[in-house]
């Protein structure tokens, strides 16, 4: 009985033995295996980096101003009896915009000379009857300044006439006409806007460390919303004295050449304030950028050399400082100019990863996008 059970004991241990040592194998194999195993290469767009000159510059965000201004409006009341003008229409200093009722002014006019005339005579008739004698010294004085008063009260009644016909103060381009034929206005009521549009001035604010780079004669250059990749190149014509305490920024005012009238008075623009010198960079698309808290990078494809002592076509981490932007481009300091570097695909990508070039659609790269929805 003894000598069943150690046999079946020993029969136990060479079956549990030979199946530990097919288990070890099986786990000695899969460890091999994945040892060996290499993540299939990622897909991404690559651009060879290359050296630019940028001119040095300042984005601002900037608001039109006419140089000259104004709602034209009445300037005593009256009812409008003839309007001279059209809106929208360019017109000279000096046309007449709106006339106002004048009869009762013009009767009050007539009285006006009649009394004119009189006191004129009657100037005369003392000047001849004080050269005779016949008269005082303080009569004849008495009648001069009634004839004073009286041609004065002309001039009064004449220059009231021509102030309720209504006439652009400058030359310009009119706005919307604001007032009906047969309207009543009262004094200050509005008539019709009027702005000279050339030139224009572009007003805007720059930090106060900025100052010292901003001079009256900058060049200041604009883009225009509904041209893409156009702008117009305008210079600085004043710096204001003061500082805003509030953000700590100084007003810069730029004068623009507008002859075609594409800048309008309150638009909102985006303006360029160019300065120092131009310098050279290396420039990538924004998509190449890796952004994270411990410092910016991209990823640059090279020949990669594996555990196995093979090359295969990776990445290399690049920590960069990134510089200006224009465009879909950033210049970036620690890329060298032929470089290729990974523009898409980017989030995907870790250090010594291997990845496959697809150049067939790229990200935008350039300067002066223009985007299919603007």
């Amino acid at each position: 009985m003894s000598k069943r059970m150690i046999v079946m004991l020993a029969a136990i241990v060479a079956f549990v033995g030979t199946l530990g040592l097919f288990k070890y194998k099986q786990i000695q194999d899969a460890i091999a295996q994945g040892a060996a195993f290499q993540m299939p290469p990622e897909a991404v767009t690559t651009v060879v980096a290359g050296e630019d000159h940028w001119q040095g510059s300042l984005g601002v965000i900037g608001t039109v101003t006419a140089k000259q201004g104004v709602v034209v409006s009445a300037d005593l009341p009256g009812v409008v009896t003839a309007i001279r003008f059209e809106s929208g229409k360019r017109v000279n200093a000096g046309e007449v915009l709106v006339e106002l009722d004048t009869s009762q002014e013009r009767a009050q006019l007539a009285a006006a000379e009649a009394q004119r005339d009189l006191a004129t005579l009657n100037l005369e008739r003392s000047r001849g009857l004080r050269a005779k004698g016949v008269t005082s010294q303080a009569e004849f004085d008495r009648v001069d300044a009634e004839s004073k008063q009286a041609d004065a009260r002309v001039q009064e009644m004449r220059a009231l006439i021509a102030r309720k016909t209504i006439r652009t103060p400058f030359a310009g381009v009119l706005g919307i006409r604001q007032v009906n034929l047969g309207q009543y206005l009262n004094g200050g009521d509005p008539v019709v806007p009027l702005q000279a549009l050339d030139p224009v001035y572009v007003d805007f604010s720059v930090p106060q460390q900025s100052t010292a780079s901003v001079r009256v004669g900058g060049e200041v250059r604009v883009a225009l919303e509904n041209q893409p990749g156009v702008e117009i190149t305008g210079r600085i014509s004043a710096v204001n004295s003061i500082v805003d305490e509030a953000t700590r920024n100084i007003r810069v005012q730029a004068t623009f050449a507008n002859r075609d009238g594409q800048l309008r008075p309150g638009m909102f623009v985006e303006a360029r304030v160019v300065v120092g010198e131009s310098s050279a960079v290396v420039a990538v698309p924004a998509s190449a950028i890796s952004y994270a808290p411990y410092g910016d990078s991209v990823f640059i494809v090279e020949d990669v050399e594996g555990p196995d002592g093979a090359k295969y076509r990776g990445v290399r981490q690049q920590f960069v400082k990134l510089g200006l932007a224009r465009g879909d481009q950033v210049a970036v300091q620690g890329v060298k100019p032929g470089e290729e570097i990974v523009t898409s695909g980017v989030f995907k990508l870790r250090p010594g990863a291997a990845v496959h070039v697809n150049n067939q659609v790229t990200p935008s790269n350039d300067l002066a996008p223009e985007p299919e929805d603007s």
